[in-house]
Parts: structure tokens; sequence; C-alpha cells
């Protein structure tokens, strides 16, 4: 994603250079979850929606970290578009 290592993005967001990649590793394989405080700072560093990390469907995931991409006005004109599928109006 952002071409960062382990250590270095731990850096990034605050953590000790010393247990930085350590502890990035154990989130990396699940062994420890961040606390929110901490996955804030990682989404941030990454320019990722806070909730991408706690998505199960990757298909979700995905449209989570393409719509962090968008500027608030597409956001907005996706959400209207997305309501109008979802109730069953769309056009196309």
């Amino acid at each position: 994603m952002a071409n960062l290592s382990q250590k270095q993005l731990g850096i990034l967001t605050g953590m000790d250079e010393f247990s930085a990649s350590a502890r990035m590793n154990q989130y990396a394989k699940g062994k420890h979850l961040p606390d929110l405080d901490t996955a804030k700072r990682l989404a941030d560093a990454l320019n990722l929606p806070m909730a991408y990390f706690y998505c199960p469907e990757e298909d979700v995931a995905e449209f989570l970290r393409l719509l962090k991409r968008l500027s608030r006005q597409q956001q907005k004109a996706l959400l209207k578009q997305v309501r109008q599928v979802a109730a069953g109006k769309d056009d196309g």
C-alpha cells in the first residue's frame, strides 16, 4: 500500500523505534489487535478509513479504501447513487 516497512509505519504512527517492527508484525499476523487510538493513527498514516481494518468482506474493504480517495463531493454523489440502487431505482 504505502511502500513502508513495518518499522517505518510503526514509527510514523508514534511507536518507539526499537519496538515498532515487532509490534507491527504482531498486528499484521493477527497475534494482537491495535487499540482504537493506534488503529486511527495507522489508518491516517495509510490514508485509509479506520473501518477498513475491521471489515471482514474483501469487496467492502476495497470499496471503503477507494471511497477514502474520493473528494467529499464525490462521496456524497456516490452515496446518492448507492441509495437509489438500494431502493431499486437504478435507471441503468
